[in-house]
């Protein structure tokens, strides 16, 4: 069972994202928009949260046939997540699109936040192979990234990109600082 701590930890690392796109949300827009911040935020919270408790039930169907090598799976994807987000953090375009804030693009925004939640649907299937509670982690994770998208579109707009993609390194490191963990607790069981 991992502690608060650690699922915090993983809110705030697969937040990243969100908070990334979200800065270039409130970099491109013409003039800020609360409507705008709270649309944003929510359908990336959403998508979080979601995909967390959809890689979750995947997860159960097959759980009883790769229990033997959970942790190894664990520690894969959640390296493998965290290594892509450092990569994209250093490989990205770093420009904002111009945005109206009276016309919001559903579409991109529903790709945007898809996009931004694989990572989620990967640490859903993580906690279901660790036999955890998904509920908890899936709370946390969207109230994280709600917070995160709504500072990011807050402060994209405020400082017009200085933070830009890298925060990207941050979740990457953290998410695979946190299967590392994984892997040696369940090595050293």
């Amino acid at each position: 069972m991992l502690s608060l701590l650690t699922i915090l930890g993983i809110a705030i690392a697969l937040a990243m994202d969100a908070f990334a796109v979200s800065i270039c949300y409130g970099c491109g827009l013409k003039q800020f928009s609360t409507k705008v911040m709270l649309v944003v935020a929510a359908a990336f919270a959403v998508f979080q949260g979601g995909m967390t408790i959809i890689g979750w039930l995947g997860g159960r169907l097959f759980a009883e046939a790769i229990q033997a090598v959970d942790h190894f799976v664990a520690f894969g994807l959640l390296t493998l997540i965290g290594g892509k987000m450092i990569y994209e953090a250093f490989t990205g375009d770093d420009t904002c699109e111009v945005i109206d804030p009276k016309a919001i693009n559903i579409k991109r925004l529903l790709v945007l936040s898809l996009a931004t939640s694989i990572d989620a649907l990967a640490v859903g299937l993580s906690f279901s192979l660790l036999e955890m509670d998904v509920i908890v982690p899936s709370i946390i994770i969207t109230i994280v990234t709600l917070v995160f998208a709504m500072i990011g579109v807050a402060a994209g707009h405020g400082l017009k990109k200085v933070l830009g993609r890298k925060v990207e390194i941050i979740g990457g490191v953290i998410l695979i600082l946190i299967g590392i963990q994984i892997l040696i607790t369940h090595l050293s069981a």
